[in-house]
């Protein structure tokens, strides 16, 4: 079991920079084709800008042409929560990290991995460990 984060909304801002913020704390979502990771080929683990749960590898990352990095699965099924969301007119699955619930993006069911899945993650809500 996950230890939860639990934060002030004012601890949040002085952690965050604004666009973590907004991505992370109200499920903002960057603008296509933006993000600082979405071309990264670097290996090593993604985590979460919130609180630095690993979140995905870069073994798991692949381009899947739609302007956000993409993963086939999560590091552990555990680090991430899925949960319904039918915002703007759409039925999705939003993914949120199970450590400070904050939104990462979402998964669709188009993805090439065993599971078919696609994380369809913002970079402002990651942050990229090097492997080594």
């Amino acid at each position: 079991m996950i230890d939860k984060l639990n934060l002030t909304d004012e601890e949040w801002r002085e952690r965050l920079s604004p666009e973590q913020y907004h991505v992370l704390r109200h499920g903002g979502t960057e603008r296509a084709f933006t993000g600082k990771y979405e071309q990264n080929k670097a290996a090593g683990m993604y985590a979460c800008a919130g609180c630095g749960t690993p979140l995905f590898t870069s073994d798991a990352k692949y381009n899947s042409g739609s302007g956000w990095p993409s993963y086939t699965a999560p590091v552990d099924a555990s680090a991430v929560d899925e949960l319904t969301d039918r915002s703007h007119g759409m039925v999705r699955t939003e993914v949120r990290c199970s450590r400070c619930e904050g939104h990462l993006g979402h998964v669709f069911p188009d993805g090439p991995g065993e599971n078919g899945l696609r994380y369809c993650i913002n970079s402002a809500s990651l942050e990229f460990k090097p492997k080594g």
